[in-house]
């Protein structure tokens, strides 16, 4: 097996438990989390294709740092909605707060 194989093993390992987290997790951070080992997934697999094949490094390392780039803006919106939604309703569970409406 080669490199790549690898790391697309290791990126499709941290989709999925992203994924699973996704589906699982009760709370708006879980899933602010799962989301982020899902995005942290997708630029791992960008770096690996970039690093095996002809194309330039830096196109690679650009790709990614715009996925870390809408990683942290993706963050901080939704940390910002959790804030909100915490004081307006005093809970953060997705379940309860579908049963407020």
């Amino acid at each position: 097996m080669t490199t790549l194989t690898f790391f697309l093993l290791a990126s499709l390992l941290l989709l999925a438990i992203g994924l699973a987290g996704l589906i699982t997790r009760r709370t708006l951070v879980g899933m602010l989390i799962s989301v982020e080992l899902m995005l942290n997934g997708a630029g791992l697999s960008i770096v690996a294709a970039y690093k095996s094949t002809a194309a330039s490094d830096v196109l690679g390392q650009l790709a990614t740092l715009f996925v870390m780039g809408l990683a942290a803006a993706e963050a901080t919106l939704v940390l910002a909605m959790i804030l909100v939604v915490h004081r307006r309703f005093g809970k953060v569970t997705t379940k309860e707060i579908s049963l407020l409406r």
